[in-house]
């Protein structure tokens, strides 16, 4: 049975779309599902990249997509009354439901619905305080070994070259994006282009472009 880790940010719509698509993406394969909280904001960061949000003109286009995208696939989606926001509350609150930081799926879908379901405020207080007393952490979402379990995530995701979400890591293979999850299960299948000469001919592309300046 494969192990996939499933790295995600509730702030993402494509993480949502993403997890709402992925049992249907997978169907009838063997696998088990990691549910992995990370931090995008400093996942975007590390790489220097902005987030579609950040972008005026791609933030508009991005909206505009994930609706449709949840339309044509008929996913409840509801822009959340801000947004972006800060997820850190519920990056959190999912870590502190399990001892090793790995949220199981219910949770996620709470949170991720909590966002992306009904178009309300997803850092309003009192919806937070009434989410944590649905899901029953078994840590105090402020703990500081929670925080360190979110941050070890999310240096994890970096380590493996992780970019953004949603993210899908398999026997070493990341799969980025809603629209990588046809490759993904090609990979679980057995696909016999999945091998390293493919996987890795990437690597062999020369740029033409200048070393970005640090």
């Amino acid at each position: 049975m494969k192990q996939i880790r499933f790295f995600l940010d509730f702030v993402s719509p494509y993480a949502y779309l993403a997890f709402e698509e992925l049992p249907r993406a997978l169907q009838g394969l063997s696998y088990a599902v990691h549910y992995v909280p990370v931090g995008l904001g400093f996942v975007l960061r590390h790489h220097g990249s902005l987030g579609p949000a950040e972008i005026p003109a791609k933030r508009d286009w991005t909206y505009r997509h994930v609706m449709w995208l949840a339309h044509n696939r008929g996913v409840a989606l509801d822009m959340p009354l801000l947004h972006p926001f800060n997820p850190m509350a519920l990056l959190r609150l999912a870590v502190a439901t399990d001892p090793r930081g790995e949220p199981n799926r219910y949770v996620c879908e709470t949170l991720f619905r909590h966002v992306w379901v009904g178009g309300a405020d997803p850092t309003d207080l009192a919806r937070l305080k009434e989410v944590a007393d649905t899901l029953v952490p078994q840590r105090d979402a402020a703990d500081e070994s929670v925080k360190a379990q979110l941050k070890q995530h999310t240096d994890q995701a970096i380590a493996l070259d992780v970019f953004g979400v949603p993210a899908f890591e398999v026997d070493g293979k990341v799969f980025w994006g809603l629209d990588a999850l046809p490759m993904l299960r090609s990979y679980l299948e057995g696909d016999a282009w999945f091998s390293d000469v493919n996987w890795n001919a990437s690597h062999a592309v020369p740029s033409a472009l200048p070393p970005r300046k640090p």
